[in-house]
C-alpha cells in the first residue's frame, strides 16, 4: 500500500527549504564586514583589469 502524504505539509516543507536557501545566500552576501566587501571589490576590479590588459585588438592589421 502507498504511503499517504499531506500535500499541504509537503508544500510548507518545500517553502521552508527555499526560504532557508535564500537566507543562507543573504547571510553570505550581506553578513560581511565593510573591509571584506571592499577587499572583494578590489580583487574583482584587479582581475578585470588583468583580463582587459591581455585582450587582443582584432581591428588592426597584423605586423608583417
Amino acid at each position: 500500500m502507498a504511503e499517504i502524504i499531506n500535500l499541504r505539509q509537503v508544500r510548507k516543507q518545500k517553502a521552508r527549504a527555499e526560504a532557508e536557501k535564500t537566507a543562507e545566500q543573504n547571510r553570505i552576501s550581506f553578513g560581511r564586514t565593510k573591509a571584506e566587501r571592499k577587499l572583494t571589490g578590489a580583487e574583482r576590479d584587479k582581475a578585470a583589469r588583468h583580463v582587459d590588459g591581455h585582450k587582443l585588438d582584432r581591428d588592426e592589421p597584423e605586423p608583417a
